[in-house]
């Protein structure tokens, strides 16, 4: 697996995983969280490489664009109440 799909997995993770320790009630939740943390992250990505942003990149990885992308999606899962 390359560096960069790695850390892109281990950073999405970790922002499902502080979300559901925030918002978070049970492990359902924390699954949910997870899995849309790292979904966001990787929409943001792809979003971030269709549009040409590079505000920050680590590698092929658009940090920020991502970043956002990710919590974004969290705060709409939380508000859905999935």
């Amino acid at each position: 697996m390359p560096p960069y799909i790695l850390l892109s997995l281990l950073l999405g993770g970790t922002y499902g995983t502080l979300f559901h320790l925030w918002r978070g009630k049970s492990l359902r939740d924390l699954a949910i969280y997870f899995l849309t943390g790292i979904i966001g992250f990787g929409f943001g990505q792809g979003l971030a490489n269709l549009m040409g942003f590079n505000l920050l990149l680590i590698g092929p990885i658009h940090i920020i664009e991502a970043t956002i992308a990710g919590w974004v999606s969290l705060f709409v899962i939380q508000w859905l109440k999935i």
